[in-house]
């Protein structure tokens, strides 16, 4: 046998199966059926897979599911948590979770480029953290953590020369991620310089497209957490037909028996955990505490930007602090109030008038879980918002954008007098 076959015998294999990946790599998209159980499990996994991917987000937001954007919040899953309630009283809509600790406006801004016909003419729940506020806004290490390629590419694609996208691609610069591909990069700088994209990046674009969204559907749902358990262990606890009374007895009693081993009514696992051995060194620790000052309000302002371009009904929920908390460390509730009214002429301004504001909430009891995250009373007052939103007939969205939102003017303006 020649030294020719008997290469061919060794390689040819490995050659021919990696001709064959890429030929399908870089071939045209083909749908592949989800399964209902996958949607099940994905809406509720909070995977950064499935958050970074567009696959599984389409089939679940064509069908019954809501868009849930938030960060750690959604995460606390006691029994009157919005997923449980959807599911126990078998609610027209399943919410779709969309966010986890770190996950801020800039990571949904990105993640939402995947799904904007799921958005188009639809509605959604954004829960807005003051926490997310800090002075430079997200970090970039939780970006990059979060960060997909199919989405940048999926945006590079339709990007133009617009106030929204070239403030995207300035952010998107300031981040590590945008130097994971050179070209990639100078597509970036391209659109932030209000300039075209060659035709020979528009030709790689499409090819790179083909080949993440293969990927997507090939490996975002390997390693789902399936915490459909967390859902069926809260139905149990609540009352078979739906009561306002009966549930807020529920997060009564919840809250009651899970905040006995500290003054703070944390939550005691959180408490053992988190705060026992260290909370005296953080007393006084948030004084000089800020979210007044910061970009995230210009990060904000694209995530308020899609939506407006397509047309999605939104409700707004701004959650309290926990008040024996900032108490203790030093938060001004008046930055907070400052906050607020911030936050709220930026959204009412321009036509975003479904709000929630929940922000004087933060001394009721067991209103909040922990030091920042809704609780058994915080979830039910959230519920009594979004259940009738999201049962009434879509409305016409009158939004008026306002590119002053993404200056630095407005980032540090201070003194914003009326919501």
């Amino acid at each position: 046998m020649s030294v020719f076959k008997k290469l061919f015998q060794i390689f040819g294999p490995i050659v021919l199966a990696a001709l064959v990946l890429f030929v399908f790599l870089i071939s045209p998209f083909g749908v592949k059926r989800i399964s209902q159980t996958t949607i099940e499990k994905a809406a509720l996994s909070q995977s950064p897979n499935i958050f970074k991917g567009s696959a599984v987000k389409k089939a679940a937001l064509s069908q019954n599911y809501v868009p849930f954007f938030g960060s750690s919040e959604l995460s606390r899953m006691d029994a009157l948590h919005p997923s449980v309630l959807a599911q126990k009283y078998q609610r027209s809509y399943r919410p779709f979770l969309l966010g986890s600790p770190g996950t801020q406006s800039l990571t949904h801004y990105w993640g939402m480029q995947g799904i904007s016909q799921q958005l188009k003419n639809k509605k959604a729940v954004f829960i807005v953290s003051p926490q997310w506020f800090v002075k430079k806004g997200i970090d970039p290490n939780a970006f990059s953590f979060y960060y997909s390629n199919l989405e940048t590419v999926e945006w590079l694609r339709h990007a133009k020369n617009t106030r929204m996208d070239r403030y995207a691609a300035m952010r998107l610069l300031n981040m590590p991620s945008a130097r994971s591909s050179e070209t990639i990069e100078r597509c970036i700088l391209r659109i932030a310089a209000g300039q075209k994209l060659t035709s020979t990046e528009r030709t790689y674009l499409n090819l790179r497209y083909n080949i993440l969204q293969h990927e997507d559907q090939m490996f975002s749902m390997l390693t789902l957490k399936d915490r459909r358990s967390l859902i069926e262990k809260g139905e149990k606890q609540l009352p078979d037909a739906y009561s306002t009374a009966g549930l807020n007895q529920v997060a009564e009693k919840l809250g009651k028996e899970n905040t006995t081993n500290n003054r703070f009514n944390v939550d005691n696992n959180f408490w053992n955990k988190r705060l026992k051995n260290n909370y005296q060194k953080l007393r006084n620790e948030q004084s000089n505490f800020s979210y007044v000052q910061s970009v995230e309000y210009s990060d904000f302002e694209l995530v308020l930007n899609e939506f407006a371009k397509q047309h999605t009904d939104v409700l707004f929920i701004i959650p309290p602090i926990n008040q024996k908390w900032a108490d203790y460390t030093g938060l001004s509730m008046d930055m907070i109030h400052h906050f607020n009214r911030k936050i709220k002429y930026q959204l009412n301004s321009q036509g975003f008038s479904n709000i929630v504001d929940l922000s004087d909430d933060g001394a009721s009891p067991y209103f909040m879980q922990d030091t920042i995250h809704l609780g058994w009373k915080g979830w039910l007052r959230v519920d009594q918002h979004v259940d009738p939103f999201l049962n009434k007939k879509q409305g016409k969205t009158a939004y008026k954008i306002n590119n002053y939102f993404y200056t630095k003017n407005w980032q540090q303006k201070t003194n914003v007098t009326s919501d």
